[in-house]
């Protein structure tokens, strides 16, 4: 670091919150479910974590991830200063580099030949001033977010049917319902604490039903009442024969939908085709199931409709919202307690960014790129001299157009495309291809950020502050609690920085969040004043420290007016007319059949303790502990048609590219599918990038993706050995696949090879980087394949190496636990509990370290037949509540062997 370097940068320096020793009020950086948390630094650059108790979406609750969030914030890879050209440098150097590429593009091709590509991971005061940048300013559309990959769908039917993105209701809905239902959302291991919320209110309320509509059957369907395993694509028939089902029965509310709907009877005509038997043919459902589901809808007046990526992430998503929406509009059953269709956000500030426009058909305060009177008011509130009169380029054919040469410059913010897109080896192409691409991260090796010609440090999560909105429309502070290390700088000045460059310094001469903030809240009331239903303009003309000190705030908030809570219960829609809209939903089917080339179709999500590409969550062992490596789960007769086995690997192809993940035979995904997550990268496995065999197919409205019925095919991964290696340093594996995860004391990995290699003990050397000086214990069976071999240095168990020609088979928990405690080569290599040493089995409860064995030892014990009483035993369950449907399914497992006794 030089000393000019030192001299520039202020926010290296610790804020006052972050100095002062006493818990600081955030939010966490997960879902959208927009928890509270509590951070105490601890003096050493760490904090403790704690669940905010006075937070309106959480009251005191974390899930696993949040509750792990100290395992994430060390400076372990933290890109630390400017990179050009791979060479550290100052922000000058770097800055100036980023405004001259976009300086040079927009002279010589237009102002459509840059782009930004952001994320929900940035706060609202970022994604405000990069919307302006964009639009206002450079006069290009082309400033779009990974929030496409999720949301769009639900944006654009929310648009079209209410007249603005608005989610209606609030949390408390899914408390005061009959009825909730939940659609494509696996709410127990993607929305946790909400899922908690659900458990609790069903607990206290034998009368609340729920009913849970996905094709596989996840830890969500613990808590339901009965599951809808539905066909892959056919939720919008379902909804569809519920419309029908709704007039049939006279369940319409006529007088409401006469005072405060549109489109009413086209709706119903679109629907009227579809019978139970069609619904039941087109579904996979028994036509009772669906009666039974129909009735349940109709009969219960407080419904809510969760639903989530399983509805958005499609190629006709803005038609299974429509169909969603339409079902609530008809009968009324929206902006009243306990009733309304409920999109459930997967980032943090994916709503945030939503507020300001940050989507490329969208412009700040929810207003219309594509209506001149908006544009005029926004370039008016701007005083800007550019302002983009089209929508710009979203997410996949912006990348299309990095390939094709169209997009000279790029600027990619907090999120990591080359992972996460569809046909993701093309994005990856296509970044490479760009000819200047700027990338601003936490992180230095990332696979985006290779790509980079330009890497600028950003703040992470506990060192920039600003805003997030969650799901309910609750607009929450993420405050600093630690110093932005090194050279690290928020994104919103970085976007200053250049945009003062590029000679706009005057309107970009924010001394801070606060004051972006106060523009983007008093812009809200230009917005209101044009009809848009967002409007935060009671909080405009807030002081520094009355913003520092900003509770959780619903929208709208205006200042002469109390909190509104829910929305449309007597009408009020944000249209010209006041009126909402039905659509007629046609009911269509999956972008792309079946073959005998590809005769599986590919869905993808996530899983319970990890998050996107696992930037964050990888650094905690906690939470790899529960799954370690990247998978497929497979119907048992699938895996026999096709020669899988247990615990071995299959290599899983599309047309756009390949992974090798291990196999997971398993009744939890319908015959004819195949489920995957989607979070490991290149950094954490050889070939499991997922998204590489997604089909950029899109939804024609939204630009959303179809990332859950892609076709592929599968085959065994042909291996010649298996291995699981252990190491107290980083090791960066080298065969045929591997898949590394992090241990409380180093690193794991899973191995495997197609050639042997003449010495296990030189091969198990060179895998750790080890010198001579490492003293070996090797154990090998030549005849059988097998061989165990460990590293002593200074007298201590180092590293260790487990091989055999079938998946390896030891008791990986209690090995790795043995190897951190120190324990000697004998017993670990031994790769089995000793008496004094019972094995605790596979990680059920990360937030305790509680694993599958302990818990049925306390079932079969007789100490512990329920959920509740594992939990008072063995304090599983007890913390954010997320493993508890794997406690019951556990439970439930072991109650015949007790009763058998």
């Amino acid at each position: 670091m030089t000393p000019r370097d030192a001299a520039e940068d202020e926010a290296r320096a610790p804020s006052v919150e972050a100095e002062d020793a006493s818990a600081v009020r955030t939010a966490c950086p997960y879902c959208g479910v927009g928890c509270g948390v509590l951070a105490t630094p601890d003096g050493r650059g760490g904090a403790a974590i704690q669940g905010d108790p006075e937070h309106p979406a959480s009251f005191g609750r974390l899930c696993s991830k949040g509750a792990a969030l100290g395992d994430t914030i060390s400076l372990e890879g933290r890109l630390l200063a400017p990179r050009v050209d791979g060479r550290e440098t100052g922000w000058d150097e770097a800055l100036d580099r980023v405004a001259t590429a976009f300086r040079k593009a927009i002279a010589e091709h237009g102002p459509d030949s840059v782009a930004l590509y952001v994320s929900g991971q940035l706060l609202t005061e970022d994604y405000y001033v990069a919307n302006k940048f964009m639009k206002g300013f450079v006069g290009s559309a082309n400033i779009d977010t990974n929030s496409r990959l999720c949301m769009a769908s639900s944006v654009a039917g929310h648009k079209r049917a209410f007249g603005g993105d608005v989610v209606p209701g609030v949390y408390e809905d899914l408390e005061e319902a009959d009825l909730v239902v939940l659609t494509g959302s696996n709410l127990a291991w993607c929305h946790p604490v909400l899922f908690q919320r659900l458990a609790a209110a069903k607990a206290r309320n034998p009368n609340l039903k729920v009913v849970n509509i996905d094709p596989r059957r996840t830890a969500t369907s613990e808590l339901a009442d009965f599951d809808l395993p539905l066909a892959p694509g056919s939720d919008a028939t379902l909804f569809n024969g519920l419309l029908r089902v709704i007039e049939a029965e006279d369940a319409l509310d006529a007088d409401w939908c006469a005072a405060h709907v549109d489109g009413l009877a086209q709706a119903l005509e679109a629907a009227r085709p579809f019978t139970y038997d069609r619904v039941a043919e087109a579904t996979g459902l028994s036509p009772l199931l669906v009666a039974r589901f129909y009735a349940a809808w109709i009969g219960a007046e407080r419904v809510v409709t969760v639903y989530s990526q399983g509805v958005n992430q499609s190629s006709a998503g803005v038609e299974k919202v429509a169909s969603i929406l339409n079902c609530h509009l008809a009968t009324g059953r929206i902006g009243r307690p306990g009733m309304g269709p409920f999109s459930v956000t997967g980032q943090p500030n994916a709503m945030g960014g939503r507020e300001v426009g940050g989507l490329a058909n969208m412009l700040a305060a929810h207003l219309d790129l594509g209506v001149e009177a908006h544009r005029t008011a926004v370039q008016g509130f701007w005083g800007s001299p550019a302002m983009a009169s089209v929508p710009g380029l979203k997410a996949v054919d912006l990348f299309r157009a990095c390939a094709d040469g169209r997009i000279k410059a790029l600027w990619i913010m907090s999120t990591n495309p080359a992972v996460s897109l569809p046909e993701a080896d093309a994005v990856r192409a296509a970044i490479a291809a760009t000819p200047f691409v700027a990338v601003s991260d936490i992180l230095a090796d990332t696979d985006t950020a290779r790509l980079a010609d330009v890497l600028l440090p950003a703040a992470g999560w506990g060192e920039k502050s600003g805003t997030v909105t969650n799901s309910e429309r609750v607009i929450s502070r993420q405050r600093p609690f630690l110093p932005a290390p090194g050279l690290a700088r928020p994104d919103w000045r970085q976007i200053c920085d250049v945009a003062a460059r590029l000679g706009w310094g005057e309107a970009f001469a924010f001394d801070g969040p606060a004051a972006i903030f106060d523009e983007h809240a008093r812009l809200s009331s230009v917005a209101a004043g044009l009809g848009a239903a967002f409007d935060i303009s009671g909080l405009a003309g807030l002081s520094a420290a009355e913003y520092d000190a900003l509770a959780p705030t619903r929208w709208p908030a205006q200042a002469d007016h109390a909190p509104s809570g829910r929305l449309f219960g007597a009408g009020g829609f944000p249209t010209p007319d006041g009126r909402a809209r039905m659509h007629p939903v046609a009911g269509r089917g999956l972008a792309r059949p079946l073959t005998p080339r590809r005769p599986l179709r590919l869905n993808t999500g996530r899983v319970r303790d990890h998050w996107h590409t696992m930037t964050r969550t990888a650094r905690s062992a906690r939470l790899s502990r529960h799954i370690a490596e990247p998978y497929l789960e497979v119907h048992p007769a699938d895996a026999a048609r096709f020669g899988l086995a247990p615990a071995t690997l299959a290599e899983i192809r599309s047309d756009h590219g390949r992974a090798v993940l291990r196999v997971l035979v398993t009744d939890r995904t319908p015959r004819g599918s195949v489920f995957a997550p989607m979070h490991w990268t290149a950094e954490t496995a050889s070939a499991g990038r997922i998204d590489a065999l997604v089909a950029a197919e899109v939804d024609p409205i939204s630009g959303q993706p179809e990332s859950k019925a892609t076709p592929v095919s599968v085959e065994p991964y042909q291996t010649v050995w298996y291995g699981f290696a252990l190491s107290k340093d980083v090791f960066c594996p080298q065969t045929d696949y591997w898949a590394t995860a992090r241990l409380p004391s180093g690193q794991q990995a899973e191995l495997a090879g197609r050639v042997l290699p003449p010495d296990w003990t030189a091969f198990a050397r060179d895998l750790f980087g080890l010198s001579a000086d490492a003293d070996p214990v090797a154990f090998e069976d030549p005849a059988a394949g097998l061989a165990r071999i460990g590293f002593v240095e200074d007298g201590r168990l180092t590293a260790a190496l487990f091989v055999s020609p079938e998946p390896v088979r030891i008791a990986r928990a209690h090995v790795a636990a043995a190897f951190g405690e120190g324990a000697a080569a004998g017993a670990v290599l031994a790769g089995r509990p000793s008496a004094d040493r019972p094995d605790p089995g596979p990680t059920v409860c990360s937030c305790f370290d509680i694993g599958a064995n302990a818990i049925l030892s306390a079932v079969a014990s007789g100490q512990a037949m329920t959920v509740d009483a594992v939990g008072k035993l063995l304090q599983a369950g007890t913390n954010c509540g997320s493993c508890r449907p794997e406690i019951k399914a556990l439970i439930q497992r072991a109650r015949p062997a007790v009763a058998a006794e």
